[in-house]
């Protein structure tokens, strides 16, 4: 019998899809920093010289990589939710997206006791888009656990929108602060390719729900839809990975939701808001970010296709703490 071989792969966290490489930018949704890596078992070749049914290597994962021929395109066609298949592709999270926003709009005349909030809002709700056609992708696979889903989403909606309300009324300062380091957090993991071990089994619906309110209120605090924690928090309880990232794109639309909604309450009556702005989010900033990344990904893509894995990685890494570098330097 031939010998197992395994591979490297690299899973998104927000819509699953998978690379041979680490990409700093999904190429399906476009999200940032969110490949993963995980270890596959690669077909093993049968006398007849076709590829024999990999196996599971027991607690890693179930993912197989497949060729072009079997893959079906009719998942694809269900993402689209905008009905222009490119937009859906492109948005991206608000690890990258928020420090733009928080550069230009000084320049359109947004107060600066203002710029943090609503970067973080329109980061939110640009996040709306993408969790409904990654969720929608998932369940078709079956790899959303709605148990887990059910659980989590009360304290996801509760700890996202009031850290949003508790957001628009915090100082600018404090929120480019925690941003900055949760910006220096996602760098050194990075850098360290740390992965917290499969120890125990999923809490209780109380439990869940807590922690789900911690998850909500930091993706408040820095405008993400909360894959960066949720997929680590359900690996950390044995849900297999690609589970996870199935369960962390549902729970993504809860947290943009309750957190677009704290934004907009919270800033709905602020004065010297710029026209455009729905309390605390920026209508013109959320079409601009489709529209420019609609732009740009095709060629961050090739890019990504084109450097190696690993410098690739680290270069992103480094890029992160470059922007931190700048907005700390930015507070002085």
């Amino acid at each position: 019998m031939p010998k197992e071989k395994l591979k490297t792969i690299y899973v998104c966290t927000q819509c699953g899809e998978t690379s041979p490489r680490w990409l700093g930018r999904c190429p399906s949704c476009g999200a940032w920093n969110t490949m993963t890596e995980d270890v596959v078992a690669e077909p093993a070749k049968a006398s007849s010289g076709k590829a024999a049914a990999a196996p599971r290597v027991t607690g890693q994962t179930s993912l197989v990589p497949q060729k072009l021929k079997s893959i079906s395109t009719t998942e694809e066609k269900s993402r689209i939710v905008t009905g222009i298949s490119e937009l859906d592709r492109v948005l991206g999270g608000g690890i990258v997206i928020v420090p733009m926003m928080v550069a230009v709009f000084p320049s359109q005349g947004i107060p600066a006791e203002y710029v943090q909030q609503i970067a973080l809002g329109t980061s939110l709700a640009s996040i709306m888009i993408t969790s409904i056609s990654s969720s929608r992708a998932h369940h078709k696979r079956g790899a959303v656990h709605w148990d887990i889903f059910r659980n989590i989403t009360p304290g996801i909606l509760l700890g996202t929108f009031l850290g949003g309300l508790v957001a628009t009324h915090m100082p600018t300062l404090f929120l480019k602060v925690f941003f900055i380091c949760f910006l220096g957090f996602v760098s050194l993991q990075m850098l360290s390719n740390y992965r917290p071990p499969a120890s125990r089994e999923m809490p209780g619906a109380l439990g869940t729900a807590g922690v789900g309110g911690v998850i909500g209120l930091i993706s408040s605090f820095v405008g993400i839809g909360g894959g960066t924690l949720s997929v680590p928090f359900m690996s950390f309880c044995n849900v297999p990975l690609h589970h996870a990232v199935g369960t962390s794109a549902a729970i993504g639309f809860p947290i943009a939701v309750a957190g677009t909604l704290g934004y907009i309450v919270g800033g709905w009556n602020a004065p010297g808001l710029p026209a455009g702005c729905v309390g605390f989010v920026n209508l013109m900033a959320f079409f601009g970010i489709a529209a420019a990344s609609f732009m740009t990904a095709p060629i961050g893509a090739r890019l990504s296709h084109s450097l190696p894995t690993a410098k690739l990685k680290k270069g992103f890494a480094v890029f992160l703490i470059i922007v931190a570098l700048r907005m700390l330097v930015g507070l002085f």
